[in-house]
């Protein structure tokens, strides 16, 4: 038999700041005039982001004396270099993977973890070493023979990555049960140079944690409801390499995200979806529901006018988006959550995809089970 996801576990951090105040401490930050300022406007207007998460309160402060993490000046100098950020990345990220992992382990009864074979961790916003994969050892009271893998900085897609990873270790291994734990604090790695680049991607980006068990089918630990996890598939595209990437800088990882992202995945997505269903043995009629990465708005039309389906059929992506905004790995498995959560019946297929650097697709079909 094949695996299975048998749980998901969701956290954020503690601070949870409206789209529109975001938006008011940008326009200070970078300083723009009423013209500017209305320009920047539209892309939050039109973000589909109601809130976001951060482990920093600052972005929520209209007087620059409250920042804790900022410089107490109209240009937020000194402004954090990178050493600081990944300071507070290793202070922060692993209690909030370790609030995602007990949520996850909610769903089972007994000590599940202490029949934890194997820990992936994913993260593109921080590393330290030894890492969050021995913290969570630790704090979640792990075998400290678990297995450990880290997927560090594939961006967006990494955690498909990881699932990827799982099925194979719980197909190889059908006693195998394997923590997924992804964990993103994108807010860290804010930039304030005004560029357009910058405008979007500080208008998108959020932090949040996902925790997810993967088993073999033939030894779940459960009964509730699971996604079997059926095929795999992974192509990058050459032409958009420019067009996303992910670069330690002196001041934080830098974000490249130009507005070219979603018209290379409107012209790619249809032959990639083909691709896709033809290794699983599918046609698109028996796809019924989706899974989309919501790395944006754009992202998510695009794929909609691409394979001509209804915003109806993306509509888990769109509320993970508006409630939380882009959380990079981690906002995938939030939109399985949703999925996982709902009435759906067994039986039902969903085609999921997510994107990144590369510009990498990663896609992947999934099996609604009880």
């Amino acid at each position: 038999m094949g695996s299975c996801i048998s749980a998901i576990g969701t956290a954020n951090p503690q601070y949870k700041i409206p789209q529109q105040t975001i938006y008011h401490f940008m326009v200070k930050a970078f300083g723009l005039d009423a013209t500017n300022a209305a320009r920047l406007k539209q892309i939050y207007d039109g973000s589909g982001i109601d809130e976001r998460y951060s482990v920093i309160p600052d972005f929520a402060f209209d007087d620059v004396d409250q920042n804790t993490f900022f410089g107490k000046s109209h240009n937020l100098e000194p402004f954090p270099r990178t050493q600081q950020r990944l300071q507070l990345y290793q202070q922060c990220a692993a209690d909030v993977a370790t609030q995602a992992a007990r949520k996850c382990f909610e769903a089972f009864g007994g000590d599940i973890a202490q029949n934890i074979t194997h820990l992936i961790t994913v993260s593109c916003t921080g590393m330290y070493a030894p890492g969050i994969d021995i913290d969570l050892v630790e704090k979640l009271g792990l075998n400290r023979q678990t297995e450990r893998t880290c997927i560090n900085f594939m961006g967006c897609y990494g955690a498909i990555n990881a699932l990827k990873t799982a099925d194979y270790i719980c197909r190889a291994d059908t006693t195998a049960k394997v923590l997924v734990v992804s964990v993103e604090l994108c807010t860290l790695h804010f930039q304030k140079e005004n560029t357009l680049d910058n405008w979007v991607a500080n208008s998108l980006f959020s932090d949040g944690a996902a925790a997810v068990l993967v088993e073999n089918e033939a030894n779940r630990s459960n009964k509730g409801p699971s996604l079997l996890l059926d095929n795999f598939y992974s192509e990058f595209i050459p032409e958009a390499s420019n067009d996303m990437g992910w670069y330690v800088g002196n001041y934080g990882f830098e974000m490249k995200l130009t507005s070219k992202v979603s018209k290379h995945i409107k012209k790619h997505i249809k032959p990639l979806t083909e691709r896709v269903l033809q290794k699983a043995g599918l046609s698109f009629e028996q796809i019924d529901a989706f899974a989309i990465h919501p790395g944006g708005r754009s992202i998510l039309e695009a794929t909609e006018e691409a394979l001509n389906i209804s915003p109806a059929a993306n509509e888990l992506a769109y509320q993970t988006l508006q409630q939380y905004g882009n959380m990079s790995s981690a906002t995938i498995l939030f939109v399985l959550q949703k999925i996982l959560n709902s009435d759906m019946n067994a039986g039902k297929k969903i085609l999921s995809f997510a994107f990144g650097p590369g510009l990498t697709v990663e896609g992947m079909i999934l099996e609604t089970g009880k």
